[in-house]
């Protein structure tokens, strides 16, 4: 099943993640889904995130894109399908 993977991270460690069912378009509700379950308050969307989730699938969110205090670095979220695949890049083989 396909959906995004959110991350807590803190010094470099996981603390906290989840995965959120959802197609690739519905990632924002999925996110406000998944902050919801993690007990963490929403980060305001800014157009870069909407550009690096367009452009590469993923982005993160630093303790300034959260309007209350965080106990956390960064939230990356991430989008994840394992019946994709991995693609190989010819270059390597």
């Amino acid at each position: 099943m396909a959906g995004i993977w959110i991350r807590l991270v803190r010094k470099n460690r996981i603390q906290k993640d989840i995965i959120v069912d959802c197609g690739r378009d519905e990632w924002i509700r999925a996110l406000h889904l998944g902050v919801e379950k993690l007990d963490t308050a929403r980060p305001l969307l800014l157009e870069k995130h909407e550009r690096d989730w367009a452009e590469f699938g993923q982005t993160r969110f630093l303790k300034e894109h959260f309007m209350e205090d965080v106990a956390f670095d960064r939230m990356e979220v991430e989008w994840i399908d394992p019946e994709a695949g991995k693609k190989t890049n010819e270059k390597y083989l």
